[in-house]
């Protein structure tokens, strides 16, 4: 008889003397031994069985292969693991049915359609403020880790929202991230938290600006994602022909060459120079991004590493926008003769404060006093040094501004905008005259 085919429960003879046995347990030795323990008439007893043995021994009467007298819970258990494990080959959107949100359509298509077929992942999400980029971030983790991409996970961001990141994470996608923090650095077992916590959340500047932190997290090991929130603060400029790496910048390349996925997330990646954002695509691409900018000769277009939706392209599942539209206009008034004077006699006082003064700053006095004005009329008295009795003087029911919608005041309806069109004082740009005297 085969050692292969001795199974629990089969009643087999030659192993103990000439009687036969019941086995009640076996175990494997490589190919060619099995350890067998039975009962028998003189109880249980255990024994090593060879290739050699084969020959004695007889089965007896055979016993069952397959039974179902097992553990029920961790049948189910085992079962249920290999069914999340194995899902997303079913349901294309399984981090989506296992997270706490509704997603909007853009948020799907940046991630299932931008992001999570790219191997590896080098991509700017730059959609405009508002448009859930954390919700974006947090599927793409939760995606990953549903399909076995990921283990090791760091986020970088700034200090003001490492508790959001943390609180959304867990809220929204069951997802735990610990923050780091000075207690956790002192507290590590090994001297290196980024070894020891697979799911990190950073604070950029306390990355960047210790030297000795950067140099842990550049030892430990690899990650598989990072994702950088409020990326354009790793920025890089021309300062002439030299270029000028701000440890930040200096991060962010770091960053890049520890990750096997790299995300940066900005709603303002541009800051209008063309060279200087060359400099910053070049945390995804060094070499695709090599070289200063010239204009004519280095044309790069980065369309296929980044995408950028502005609001009014935000939309529902149901075709409606997902921001008001958005339209700017000017809207003149008209100033009450009690607001004229008081605009007047701010103006002049603002003009004569600093006769001595240098021109710069006599320049920015008379916007600076005119908003002090604007926002509550008893102000200018108690703002303005030596207050001008005229102002004091002003009535101040007669001065007060305009209600949102064009409220009638103590002289009739003025429409909204102060310092820009309209007629009388309200027509002055408030920049005082050269050469003008107190």
């Amino acid at each position: 008889m085969k050692l292969e085919r001795i199974v629990p429960g089969s009643h087999l003879s030659g192993i103990a003397g000439d009687g036969a046995v019941e086995v009640v347990a076996t175990r494997s030795y490589g190919p060619d031994a099995v350890e067998v323990t039975w009962k028998g008439s003189g109880g249980l007893g255990e024994r090593i069985l060879y290739r050699e043995d084969e020959p004695r021994i007889r089965e007896v009467s055979p016993g069952r292969r397959w039974a179902f007298d097992g553990d029920g819970d961790a049948f189910r258990l085992a079962s249920e693991a290999l069914r999340i494990r194995l899902a997303h080959l079913f349901d294309p959107y399984a981090a989506v049915n296992a997270s706490h949100i509704e997603p909007l359509p853009h948020q799907l298509t940046a991630v299932y359609g931008a992001m999570l077929g790219r191997q590896p992942l080098r991509f700017l999400l730059a959609d405009d403020p508002g448009a859930g980029k954390t919700v974006m971030a947090g599927l793409l983790i939760k995606e990953l880790l549903i399909r076995g991409s990921l283990e090791r996970c760091l986020i970088i961001a700034p200090g003001n929202l490492v508790e959001q990141w943390q609180d959304e994470l867990h809220e929204k996608f069951d997802l735990g991230f610990e923050i780091l923090t000075r207690t956790q650095i002192d507290a590590s077992r090994t001297g290196n938290p980024f070894a020891e916590h697979p799911r990190l959340i950073a604070r950029l500047d306390m990355l960047a600006r210790n030297e000795e932190l950067k140099a842990k997290f550049e030892a430990a090991p690899g990650w598989d994602l990072i994702v950088v929130d409020e990326a354009h603060r790793m920025s890089a400029s021309f300062f002439g022909r030299e270029v000028k790496y701000t440890k930040r910048f200096q991060l962010g390349s770091l960053a890049g060459r520890m990750a096997r996925h790299f995300l940066l997330m900005t709603a303002t990646p541009h800051n209008g120079k063309e060279e200087d954002f060359q400099l910053f695509m070049g945390l995804l691409d060094a070499d695709r991004f090599e070289g200063r900018f010239r204009e004519g000769v280095h044309k790069v277009d980065p369309s296929d590493m980044m995408r950028r939706l502005v609001k009014e392209e935000l939309y529902r599942f149901d075709g409606t926008p997902l921001f008001p539209e958005r339209r700017a206009y000017t809207v003149s008034y008209g100033l009450s003769p009690g607001e004229a004077a008081l605009y007047e006699a701010v103006t002049l006082r603002a003009r004569g404060d600093e006769p001595g003064g240098p021109a710069r700053r006599r320049r920015h006095a008379t916007p600076e006093q005119r908003r002090v004005r604007a926002s509550d009329p008893p102000a200018p008295p108690r703002v303005l040094p030596g207050g001008d009795p005229r102002v004091a003087e002003a009535p101040h029911g007669a001065a007060r501004r305009p209600s949102r919608g064009g409220e009638a005041g103590a002289d009739g309806p003025h429409p909204r905008r102060a310092d820009r069109g309209g007629s009388g004082a309200g027509t002055r740009r408030g920049r005082p005259r050269r050469g003008a005297g107190r």
